[in-house]
């Protein structure tokens, strides 16, 4: 049985916010993107703790039975990707997240509210 993106994005969220992400955002890019469905946006305090959070999303969703396609990015990077093929996970330091802006750039996007992946 294959995850579905929604549960996908469920999962990867819970394992980030118990990491102490900060400022989770989450886009439905389905209706602007034929590459992804969600992007995870987030940003860590420091390089140990976004490596944690990626370790946990890595962690979580191979339990789950989806493993990461690729990384881009290493415990040294202020900004890791991760890619899943229907979820993106982006996890920035805070100046990087900043300076990227990937909110603004996939505005077109549907902004989702964290609860509503719980459905």
């Amino acid at each position: 049985m294959s995850l579905s993106s929604k549960e996908m994005a469920r999962i990867a969220c819970h394992a980030l916010s118990e990491k102490k992400a900060e400022n989770i955002q989450v886009i439905d890019i389905s209706g602007v993107s034929v590459f992804a469905d969600y992007f995870l946006i987030v940003d860590g305090a420091n390089q140990h703790q976004i490596q944690a959070m990626c370790d946990a999303v890595e962690e979580e969703l191979q339990k789950a039975g989806t493993c990461v396609k690729q990384i881009e990015g290493n415990r040294n990077s202020t900004w890791i990707l991760m890619d899943y093929g229907e979820i993106i996970v982006h996890v920035f330091s805070k100046e990087d997240r900043l300076f990227y802006d990937l909110e603004r750039i996939w505005g077109d996007g549907k902004f989702i509210d964290l609860a509503d992946l719980e459905d």
